[in-house]
């Protein structure tokens, strides 16, 4: 027996939409107006009973890009300290 149906929300600009909190999204006027449909007509996407959205991450990606921004922020920071050796020792020179 059918009680309901699902509606669905779809927006222009879907980054354009204000963060309330726990999964809750407001419209703005940079997301524009919603277009209000039901699952399955007009390319509005489906809805499946039972399943489990999958994670939009790639870990092993994540971790060479942290290990890639550590080694990167490692070499700056040695390269300051150098600078910083090379005008201490200038500087000593001059006295």
């Amino acid at each position: 027996m059918e009680i309901g149906r699902l509606e669905l929300a779809r927006f222009v600009n879907p980054t354009g939409l204000e963060a309330k909190g726990q999964n809750l999204f407001a419209d703005t006027p940079a997301s524009g107006t919603a277009v209000v449909g039901f699952p399955g007509d007009d390319g509005m996407g489906t809805v499946m009973q039972g399943s489990l959205e999958g994670s939009n991450v790639e870990i092993v990606q994540e971790m060479v890009d942290m290990i890639t921004a550590m080694r990167a922020y490692e070499i700056n920071s040695k390269a300051i300290k150098n600078a910083d050796d090379m005008m201490s020792m200038a500087n000593g020179m001059v006295r």
